[in-house]
């Protein structure tokens, strides 16, 4: 691929969240779609009707086929959580850069072979954990890693939506194919927020779960105990009638409150409220930009290493009624 040549991208998986990136995509000058990939013809349809330039973009019914039938560069995975891995593996095989969506995979131990194969490719491994690219998350970010707040003391966390209900019969709530439940799926990017914007690292967990009624974790409260003593309280809630969401980060210094996307920091200066914050990008335009060689990888596969070990140490500890798990 020349330095003049568009970026040639085919996605595997063509569903809302994959329709979401196409858009991204076709926004982007130096980015070709070339092929479009889904089990299901009618969300093949449906990618062609949104997006009315797909409209010649050979579509496949396997990846395994595109990935041999189709000159890319890249690709763009947006399936069930449990396919990631296989599909993440033989694109890299392919000699292809992938971005994926969260969560990465749906072990540990899975997140390790993925990212040893990213390492060994020399190809380009990105999460799609897009609050990296959101301003008010980088602020709070740059102010913690500035040290002017002084140490982080504890972190409490909400996240909430009617996720039992607007998931009941897809396969979000079937474990062999999602993995797990909104604690590994919407909640997997609260938990990643947390550990990117504090920098911490967690030492131990322990986690109350309840399925209400379902396969898959619905409502999970976590307790968290990390390295260097800081503490924080995690509540996923799934059954809920609408959506929440509240991060607040206290400092030695400071407080910052990140309540419904609206950022407020409170510190020795006092108290102000952001409004509206400029600048932040996406993970598409990251990958694009990365792949250039114009940017540094904001939101990399390391990042959903670590979100599915505190998940996996919490299911653990809930298995055995909250008893601390080690991270």
């Amino acid at each position: 691929m020349t330095s003049e040549a568009k970026i040639r991208v085919g996605f595997i998986g063509s569903g809302g969240n994959a329709r979401h990136h196409m858009g991204q995509m076709l926004g982007i000058a130096d980015v070709e779609i070339v092929a479009l990939t889904d089990p299901n013809p009618v969300m093949l349809d449906a990618a062609r009707r949104q997006h009315p330039a797909l409209a010649n973009v050979p579509t496949f019914s396997d990846h395994h086929r595109m990935l041999s039938e189709i000159e890319a560069d890249a690709v763009l995975i947006s399936t069930p959580h449990t396919t990631h891995k296989e599909q993440i593996l033989g694109s890299l095989d392919a000699g292809l850069h992938v971005l994926c969506e969260k969560p990465l995979v749906c072990t540990v131990a899975d997140a390790r072979e993925v990212i040893a194969k990213v390492e060994s490719s020399g190809r380009i491994g990105l999460l799609s954990y897009q609050r990296h690219y959101q301003p008010e998350f980088r602020y709070i970010r740059s102010r913690i890693a500035s040290g002017d707040l002084g140490a982080v003391t504890f972190v409490n966390a909400l996240q909430c939506q009617n996720w039992k209900v607007g998931t009941k019969g897809s396969w979000r709530q079937d474990p062999d194919l999602s993995g797990g439940g909104q604690l590994n799926d919407s909640g997997s990017h609260l938990l990643d927020i947390i550990l990117w914007i504090t920098g911490l690292a967690v030492e131990k967990v322990s986690a109350f779960i309840d399925n209400c009624g379902t396969p898959v974790d619905i409502n999970s409260a976590l307790t968290i105990g990390f390295v260097g003593g800081a503490q924080g309280n995690i509540s996923v809630v799934g059954d809920a009638p609408d959506w929440h969401e509240d991060v607040t980060i206290w400092c030695e210094k400071g407080i910052l409150f990140m309540r419904n996307g609206k950022l407020q920091v409170s510190d020795p200066s006092g108290k102000c409220t952001f409004d509206s914050l400029r600048g932040g990008s996406s993970p598409d335009r990251n990958f694009v930009d990365v792949i250039r060689g114009r940017a540094e990888i904001q939101s990399p596969f390391t990042c959903g290493l670590r979100v599915i070990e505190l998940t996996e140490a919490a299911w653990r500890s809930a298995a055995h009624g909250g008893a601390p798990v080690a991270v």
